[in-house]
């Protein structure tokens, strides 16, 4: 192939999108700039945890400090894992949908890509790696605990319980994601209430995908206006 006729090849692709990598909604803008610092406070929360406890997170218990590098008080837990490891790694699990809006806020729109690929299908991919794991490597805990930190409502019915059934519903979910990028790519008239639905199916990771909704909407509804 030539090599003149891959960029006319990609923005083939993005262009089938319809809608382009415009900036988002200014309100959302300035909610998804808090993202990344929460994201960076719930990474300092579990630290924090490492200087308390020897095994902050059973799962994996050769992540520790020696016993020098840790003070003498010795959190509680939550459950499995310690009160700043749990509110750390639910903090990181709400804020990581922010920071992919801002990622695409940065660098979407001086891109070539299409909103949808990085509101919905990064969400998408996200949500399949992360399924993945949980069910065939995750080094599960026993007993299954409510304050299992997971990235969408059915997931966190999975790791609580650790029954397949919600499992194979998280894959099912992140299929009918790829759809929706399916249907944006062929710029269906149902595509903003495709990817409003799978937001909420994959709420809070599917956060991203409401906000693509939601610019949509507002675009159709300034053109209709105009």
């Amino acid at each position: 192939m030539p090599k003149s006729s891959v960029p006319s090849l990609f923005q083939h692709f993005s262009g089938r999108f319809g809608s382009s990598s415009g900036p988002l909604p200014q309100p959302i803008a300035r909610v998804s700039e808090y993202g990344l610092y929460g994201l960076l406070t719930g990474c300092v929360l579990m630290g924090t945890a490492f200087l308390t406890n020897p095994i902050p997170d059973p799962s994996f218990p050769w992540a520790t400090l020696p016993a020098s590098f840790r003070v003498l008080y010795t959190q509680p837990r939550i459950e499995h894992w310690p009160v700043t490891y749990t509110v750390g790694l639910w903090m990181i699990v709400f804020t990581l949908p922010l920071v992919l809006l801002h990622a695409y806020q940065r660098y979407g729109p001086d891109s070539r890509c299409a909103a949808s690929w990085w509101l919905t299908g990064v969400p998408v991919v996200t949500m399949m790696v992360f399924t993945t794991y949980c069910r065939f490597f995750w080094p599960k805990l026993n007993p299954a605990t409510w304050n299992a930190p997971s990235y969408t409502l059915v997931c966190w019915a999975y790791c609580s319980s650790y029954i397949p059934f919600w499992s194979d519903l998280a894959y099912a979910v992140a299929l009918v994601g790829i759809g929706m990028v399916s249907l944006a790519y062929r710029d269906s008239p149902w595509t903003t209430y495709g990817l409003a639905a799978w937001g909420i199916l994959a709420f809070p990771l599917g956060i991203p995908a409401l906000c693509d909704a939601y610019r949509r909407y507002t675009a159709k509804k300034q053109t209709t206006t105009t």
